[in-house]
């Protein structure tokens, strides 16, 4: 009973672990980076209407959306809703963020905990009326039980260890990737302008 709980705490503090990471790497419904990339490859005059269109396309796109609504905005309200999408996605990106650890925390003092009480459990019972090889096997069956208990701990906390890990990487490439893009669409926007004067 002992060694299914160790495992079943190992297992949801990895579920809760890998959902930051989902969390962080499906901040927004498009990778900024590899928009940004295509608007840097394209000198069409049209660009952002077609962008527009195809963000129009996608359901979850609605940080997108939103981004493109702050970037058509004034220039005087423009820097501020372009401010507030970022803290937006900064947001979306850290969702989750502490998860991770905690589960890390909560698995490995778990598997330990839980392994004490395979060892006092063990150990409460009487062996004297066994023969001393028996007895010996018996402290040794329990010890390697208490021992892969704690090894579910540790196993789980390695695993939250691991996303926490990912999950930083994905969240800060997606912010470096959110600010090419909005830089990217400044400059877009600021195109026109440069051709009219």
């Amino acid at each position: 009973m002992i060694p299914f709980v160790a495992i079943l705490v190992a297992l949801a503090c990895a579920a809760a672990s890998g959902r930051r990471v989902w969390f962080a790497a499906n901040a927004t419904a498009l990778h900024p980076d590899v928009i940004a990339d295509v608007l840097g490859r394209t000198n069409e005059p049209d660009v952002l209407e077609r962008l527009r269109a195809l963000v129009a396309t996608v359901p979850d796109a609605d940080w997108e959306r939103d981004l493109l609504e702050a970037l058509a905005a004034p220039p005087a309200l423009r820097v501020a809703l372009v401010n507030e999408q970022m803290t937006e996605l900064d947001y979306r990106i850290q969702r989750w963020s502490r998860v991770p650890r905690v589960c890390a925390s909560i698995t490995s003092s778990a598997g330990f905990m839980l392994g004490t009480l395979v060892l006092r459990n063990g150990l409460a019972t009487d062996t004297s009326e066994l023969s001393s090889d028996v007895a010996e096997l018996v402290i040794r069956g329990l010890v390697a039980d208490a021992l892969l208990v704690a090894a579910m701990g540790i196993i789980g906390m390695a695993f939250c260890i691991g996303a926490q890990a990912e999950a930083r990487r994905i969240a800060k490439g997606r912010a470096k990737g959110a600010d090419r893009l909005v830089e990217r669409l400044e400059a877009l926007l600021e195109e026109p302008v440069a051709m009219d004067a």
